[in-house]
């Protein structure tokens, strides 16, 4: 199993280099185009030449402070994904906001059912007064 250790980091390298450089956007690739650093790293890799050209001179490795300045305002300096919130998010049954709209809703609707049994009512009372034998059919 030792034997296969070197193999195996080298193959490591490779697989990430080659992953690392697919995902690196267009404007962080140095010194050439990117379709060139993905065939150097996939024809070198074998020898780790491409996946230390790569490393190297490849992509533009920046530190915390340049990438924090990158980002939008009000971002601080992280992906979406590893930005800390600010507070909990809250689930729907919990959310004040969200609580108050389906009141207003739920009173929206039920005026408008009043209205519409309102309406009902006075449909069938016309129903009934023209049906009546003592009226004569009239409404």
């Amino acid at each position: 199993m030792l034997r296969m250790l070197p193999f195996l980091l080298v193959l490591a390298l490779w697989i990430w280099a080659f992953i690392d450089c697919l995902t690196t956007p267009e404007e962080e690739v140095r010194h050439l185009p990117k379709v060139v650093w993905v065939i150097i790293i996939l024809l070198f890799g074998e020898v780790l030449l491409g996946p230390v050209a790569w490393l190297v001179a490849g992509k533009e490795r920046t530190g915390a402070q340049r990438r924090r300045a990158a980002w939008p305002e009000g971002t601080a300096g992280y992906p979406e994904h590893e930005r800390p919130r600010a507070g909990r998010s809250l689930a729907p049954d919990d959310d004040p906001e969200f609580l108050a709209s389906l009141k207003k809703d739920n009173k929206k609707h039920e005026d408008m059912l009043k209205q519409w049994e309102a309406d009902l009512r006075r449909r069938e009372e016309e129903l009934r007064s023209t049906d009546d034998p003592d009226t004569g059919g009239r409404g």
